[in-house]
């Protein structure tokens, strides 16, 4: 089941992370100007601000398993449009689909898991789940670029959609039909669920603990780590050896990718096994305050020691949040709540690179970072409040 599922939602990440790391420097391939860009690559984001609860009700009442691969369809045509075509309004209709493809794809995949998975052994799936869209996130860019440099644009994005289509295939034929985990899973719960009407502190601070962690790590870390990097200098010297600007940013957005795709996993299983997924949350958060707190400081040390701190924050928390949302909800809410916990994540990742540039003339980069230490650290002091309840 889970092979499938992760390998559908991992390949069909290949053209948007391809589109991401490779239309900016090939505008005129595409067909499109500089101004567009900013149109283009957000546009699938915002769409799903508006797709995401009703693909959460769709897949409350429908087949999990055909509404999955119908997007995964979906998101190889979106990624056909990129290859076949020039101009801004092709390529707009690509991302909208994209966007549409994605808000099944994501809330779907991350449903089908939450609904097959017992509480004991929720947080291991949903964290190995992850470890496939990380996986997909990272290589599909480092793919594409290579990709576009060796056969250019157009052929880069007609591979990428093949691989895309590949994935929606491989879940066609091999993605059974989704069953429930029965009343072992109800059974087996590590905090009773709510009443079907209200969300209870716990489920309000999971949502809570999702926007807070996309706002802050791909929102502002990531659009302002590159001018942080500038300002300690256009070289860095690391071990004798000078490192441009570029590269270490890049690296180290690589190397927090993989640092990510590793803690999900790692943090979900630990949750499992310890019973009380806040106090793995808090510790979590805890890496990340240290962090942001690191990079505050700003020297290339503390750049190299913050980065992988925040991404052990953000990989784990992403997956604990989803997996908290689907313990805490009722078997019938849980496509929808995870459809509005999605929209929240959108939200906060949309929100987060224009707060940060509006925010930097009055409080500075380091300031943003201090900032979103803060906002780490008071969801920390409410998972440890959280844990320290009786269940």
């Amino acid at each position: 089941m889970l092979v499938p599922l992760g390998l559908g939602t991992c390949l069909s990440l290949f053209g948007d992370a391809s589109l991401y790391a490779i239309l900016p420097t090939h505008t005129e391939a595409a067909g499109v100007s500089l101004a567009a860009l900013g149109i283009l690559l957000s546009a699938n984001r915002f769409v799903r601000l508006l797709l995401n609860g009703p693909v959460g009700v769709a897949y409350s009442r429908y087949s999990r398993r055909r509404l999955y691969v119908l997007a995964l369809f979906i998101g190889a045509l979106s990624t056909a449009i990129y290859a076949l075509s020039r101009g801004f309004w092709p390529l707009l209709v690509g991302r909208l689909l994209w966007g549409l493809a994605w808000a099944g794809i994501w809330v779907g995949g991350n449903a089908i898991v939450a609904e097959v998975s017992q509480r004991r052994q929720r947080g291991r799936w949903v964290g190995l789940y992850h470890g496939f869209f990380f996986l997909g996130a990272s290589s599909g860019a480092f793919v594409g670029g290579l990709l576009t440099d060796a056969i250019g644009y157009h052929r880069a994005m007609g591979v990428a959609a093949g691989l895309t289509l590949l994935g929606a295939l491989i879940a066609l034929i091999c993605l059974p039909e989704v069953r429930s985990a029965g009343p072992v899973a109800a059974r087996d719960a590590l905090d009773p669920p709510p009443s079907p009407r209200h969300l209870g502190p716990a489920a309000a601070a999971a949502f809570a603990l999702y926007g807070v962690n996309r706002l802050v790590v791909p929102g502002i870390l990531n659009s302002t780590l590159a001018l942080l990097v500038q300002q300690v200098g256009t070289h860095i010297q690391i071990a004798g050896h000078a490192v441009g600007v570029a590269t270490l940013t890049g690296s180290g957005l690589g190397i927090a990718t993989l640092i990510a795709m590793a803690s999900s996993p790692l943090l979900g299983a630990l949750s499992d096994r310890t019973a009380n997924r806040w106090r793995v949350v808090a510790a979590g958060l805890m890496a990340g305050v240290a962090g942001f707190a690191l990079l505050t400081i700003g020297t290339p040390a503390s750049i190299l020691a913050g980065v992988p701190l925040t991404a052990l924050a953000s990989g784990g928390n992403q997956s604990l949040s989803i997996t908290l949302v689907s313990d805490l909800s009722r078997e019938d809410q849980r496509s929808k709540r995870l459809g509005l916990l999605f929209t929240l994540g959108d939200l906060g990742s949309a929100v987060g690179p224009p707060l940060a540039y509006a925010l930097i003339p009055f409080l500075g980069i380091r300031g943003n970072y201090l900032l979103s230490a803060g906002l780490l650290a008071s969801m920390c002091a409410a998972a440890l409040w959280l844990a320290s309840r009786p269940s």
